[in-house]
Order: structure tokens, then sequence, then C-alpha cells
């Protein structure tokens, strides 16, 4: 996953997010991680990323940390369950549109599902392509929807509020940099300007003693001299 922390990349998902704060970052961040499953949004998006640009939004001081790991795990478990009613109304349907026919990814997501139940639907949700369609095929599959809640809203929490406090480090981390890049530049400019009087002094220093050289060599040639 590639995080762009500048908003200077106004065509990619990260820097378009970072330009908003309070009430539409919580909507748009919640809607991003509720859409992933319950809209399948996933394979375009992935949730994750929109869940870290929440906690950097958080570390900015842009938004509340602790609200928003709460909107993410809330609309996280929702949208899967509302996934889990689209895969148990109309699963065959789905997986008949692209980019999921015929697609090895769904199979394999499948058979985990089908091997280790519940607990599949936990580990599922820190695989990308799986958290996009396992709630789907969970429907499909016939798992009872309470076990499905109680391993999606385990999975919902912990992915939820890790990768909300992964970003919050990265956002806190990058304004330290902004607020002390000052104090560096004058370091560095400093630094610059020793090293160049060091270097010129230097070469002044060889300079006058390759002169006294000459200046020897001709005076004890005249003496030598006929």
């Amino acid at each position: 996953m590639t995080l762009t922390l500048g908003a200077n990349n106004p065509g990619g998902v990260s820097g378009w997010l970072l330009h908003f704060h309070g009430t539409t970052a919580y909507a748009l961040i919640g809607f991003l991680a509720f859409a992933e499953a319950a809209l399948m949004v996933g394979f375009f998006i992935p949730g994750e990323t929109a869940v870290v640009i929440g906690g950097v939004l958080a570390g900015l001081g842009r938004v509340n940390l602790g609200i928003m790991m709460a909107v993410v795990v809330v609309c996280a478990i929702v949208g899967d369950s509302v996934g889990f009613e689209v895969g148990k109304r109309s699963g065959p349907w789905v997986l008949d549109r692209r980019p999921l026919k015929g697609s090895s990814g769904v199979r394999r997501t499948m058979g985990m599902l089908e091997r280790y139940g519940g607990p599949a639907v936990f580990l599922g949700r820190f695989v990308a392509f799986a958290r996009a369609i396992i709630p789907a095929l969970a429907g499909m599959s016939g798992l009872r929807y309470r076990v499905f809640l109680f391993y999606n809203a385990l999975g919902g929490l912990i992915w939820g509020v890790g990768y909300t406090l992964l970003g919050y480090i990265v956002g806190v981390s990058f304004q330290r940099i902004l607020s002390t890049a000052g104090v560096w530049s004058i370091a560095f400019v400093g630094a610059v300007g020793v090293v160049v009087v060091t270097v010129q002094l230097i070469r002044k220093r060889r300079s006058r003693r390759g002169n006294g050289a000459e200046i020897d060599d001709i005076d004890s040639s005249s003496v030598s001299g006929p």
C-alpha cells in the first residue's frame, strides 16, 4: 500500500482525502470502510487506504482519533453485514458479474471459507481481495449469521483500530517533521557554509605552498647559474 502524505497528488485518493476535516472526513472515511464489502468498492479502492488516511487526519489534528476509530469500526462491521445479506439473497447473480466472474481468487476464498468457517471471516478481514468478497461468500455458504457476526466484529475491531493507529502515528510524525523543518533547514545551510569555507581555505593554503615552492626553485636556479 502506497501512502502519499502531500496533497500535491490531486489525482490520488490519498491526496484527495487529506483535504477534508471534521464531519466531512468522518463521513467519507466511514463510507469507504462501509462500502468496501457492502458495495464491493474494495476491488477499486482498498478500505485500509481510507482508514490509514483517517488516522493521518487525526495525527494532523483535523479529526478526533477516538471518534475516527469508532466510525471506522462500526462502518466496517455494518458494511460486512450488508455484504453478507447481499450474498445470501443475490450471491450467484453477483458472482456472475465482472470482475468476479471466473475469478480464481473467488474460488480460493470460497475454499478457505468452506474449510475454516468463521475464522476465515476473521482472517479475510486482513486480505484486500478477501475483505471485499468474503462477507457475500459467507452469506452464500449458509454460515449462520451470529457466527459470521462474531468473527466479523472481532476482525473489524482489530483492523479498524490497528490501521487507524498506524495512520495516526504517520500523521504525528509528519507534523513533527513540518514543525522542525525550519530548524533543520537552517542547520543544513549552516553546515554547507562551513564546508564551503573550509574547502576555500584548504585551496588557498595549497596555492600558497605551491607559489612558495616555485619561488624557492627560481632562487636556487639563479644561485647555481653561470
